[in-house]
């Protein structure tokens, strides 16, 4: 019907005729899956409503195809968490740390003395770059373990613990992803835009980083007021948020990621 109308203004608002797009590149992407007898196809639209969100496999147990937003977030030695990627498609964070590391300089003046990270971050690049800027990786060397010899044995042992020392006190970082879900609705995002749905996450996490600076600067009435304003504009009735309880003791940074 709409073939008819060429060269004339289509008469729909610009929500349906939006509607109208991506349902036709929906279609065009299942006929070619169709046609090819192939089980998928690049920028696979899930959602007409939401074109933007893409399925992310991730391989747990219950969970094997995830939609949301993949984050890469940095938490510093001052307990304040920054999202420094927010993507909607499939990507491999080990290619964020460079970027992440270099705008941890630009916030902060110098290098940060440490990174604990995930082990899908220790590629060849990274820790390659990481040695010639001087900090220090903490995770597993890449090839053979040293064979433990009466000589290297404590050194061997005083290495392996270091790297669970490193490892645990990576906890805080999934924390802060458990705290924004279980606290602040970071798992419940409605907006409906890609722009709106950034907004929504960085506010969440704004609001996580001023609860740390209320401890620090002692304000604690004026960030309750904002708490409150932001649980009652955007989280249920009746969730209860995490206060940030609890000391820790934190490298210089720390980088994670995470499926919305």
């Amino acid at each position: 019907m709409l073939d008819s109308l060429a060269g004339k203004v289509i008469p729909l608002s610009y929500k349906r005729l939006r509607q109208y797009w991506i349902i036709q590149n929906l279609f065009a992407q299942q006929n070619m899956i169709y046609k090819n007898k192939v089980q998928r196809c690049d920028d696979r639209i899930v959602s007409i409503s939401q074109p933007h969100v893409r399925p992310i496999i991730r391989g747990k147990q219950n969970k094997n195809v995830e939609f949301g937003a993949k984050l890469s977030v940095s938490l510093t030695g001052d307990k304040i968490a920054c999202v420094d990627e927010c993507r909607w498609d499939a990507f491999h964070e080990a290619q964020d740390l460079i970027p992440q590391v270099e705008a941890y300089k630009t916030r902060h003046g110098h290098y940060p003395e440490k990174v604990l990270v995930d082990p899908a971050y220790g590629t060849r690049a990274n820790r390659q770059y990481l040695k010639e800027k001087g900090i220090h990786y903490a995770g597993k060397p890449l090839g053979r373990p040293k064979k433990v010899t009466e000589t290297n044995k404590a050194q061997l042992k005083q290495e392996k613990q270091q790297r669970h020392d490193d490892y645990t006190q990576r906890i805080p970082i999934e924390g802060k992803f458990g705290q924004g879900k279980n606290g602040y609705g970071l798992n419940k995002i409605k907006a409906k835009t890609a722009k709106t749905s950034y907004a929504w996450i960085n506010s969440i996490f704004f609001v996580m980083n001023l609860l740390v600076l209320a401890e620090v600067f002692h304000l604690p009435g004026i960030i309750e007021h904002i708490v409150e304003l932001y649980r009652a504009l955007f989280c249920k009735k009746g969730v209860n948020g995490n206060k940030c309880s609890g000391q820790y003791s934190y490298p210089s940074v720390i980088y994670g990621t995470g499926v919305l």
